[in-house]
């Protein structure tokens, strides 16, 4: 079945500073789709409105012009925020963990769902389905989160937003300041609850080996104008345009890029290791090369 649109912006702009000195076009006249159930990564470089983009996704900023629609309807249509919108689409800001308070884990995560004014017995299943989803064992739900260590409390402020069970799942840098195994993991599971849940889920991300493996699709924003948006392949098959604004591309796509330049040509374009690897070892059988690679 194809996948449709579950957010939509129409002509979106946001600016800062409007009638003094330092205005500043933040978003400029962004009109894209987000597809239902599926991840999408933003990436751009610093400034190039990522942050404020996103932001109006769950209306904490409104258009200066344009709309945001989501789930068909126009968050802003009656001058007033969409009721409930920010239970059905949930945002993490980045360093989250920041934002704990409660003397217990299980408190932290209870947050959200005591808000939505929902019954006990809800709260304490979305809980303890929450944490499993994000590995978040039932011994460390009595612990107080300022015991643990900065990925499991990352884990513990996203399991938070997921226990509203938001239809659309919006992290800013979600793996920002963690080790290789950290990034790993988080990526990992937030792959994994996009899967088992089918919520929509939109990444902020610098990392272009990041989007580049776990990323369905990809927006590129460029001075707070939409650079382009299509499937991680097509995306990533424009490296030398994305190179060209200033962002990096991965850098496995930087050694294929060179071995074409050898004359040393692939059929497919090739971002991710995973992929790398399988395409070498097809190579190296084809000419009769090592077994192993």
């Amino acid at each position: 079945m194809k996948s449709v649109g579950i957010l939509k912006t129409q002509n979106l702009t946001y600016v800062y500073g409007k009638g003094t000195p330092f205005e500043r076009k933040a978003v400029d006249n962004v009109s894209l789709s987000i597809k239902k159930g599926v991840i999408t990564g933003i990436i751009g470089h610093t400034g190039s409105g990522k942050s404020t983009l996103i932001q109006h996704f769950n209306g904490l900023i409104k258009p200066d012009e344009g709309k945001v629609f989501f789930d068909g309807n126009d968050i802003w249509e009656k001058g007033k925020i969409m009721p409930g919108l920010r239970f059905r689409v949930g945002l993490v800001f980045q360093y989250p963990e920041y934002q704990l308070f409660e003397d217990t884990v299980y408190k932290d995560i209870a947050y959200g769902p005591k808000n939505m004014k929902l019954p006990a017995n809800e709260i304490k299943e979305r809980v303890h389905e929450a944490a499993s989803f994000f590995g978040i064992s039932p011994d460390m739900l009595r612990r107080s989160p300022f015991e643990l260590s900065g990925g499991q409390k990352r884990r513990v402020a996203i399991a938070g937003v997921m226990a509203m069970r938001p239809e659309l799942l919006i992290l800013d840098e979600p793996a920002a300041g963690l080790d290789p195994i950290g990034r790993k993991t988080v990526f990992g599971l937030i792959r994994s609850y996009c899967i088992r849940t089918g919520c929509t889920v939109i990444i902020v991300s610098h990392s272009m080996e990041d989007m580049a493996e776990y990323a369905d699709r990809i927006v590129v924003m460029n001075q707070g104008g939409l650079f382009c948006h299509d499937d991680t392949p097509v995306v990533f098959s424009r490296a030398d345009e994305i190179a060209a604004i200033g962002l990096d591309v991965p850098q496995i796509s930087k050694v294929f890029s060179l071995l074409r330049k050898k004359d040393i040509m692939f059929d497919e374009n090739i971002y991710t290791v995973e992929k790398a690897k399988e395409i070498i070892k097809e190579y190296l059988s084809r000419k009769g090369g090592a077994e192993d690679c």
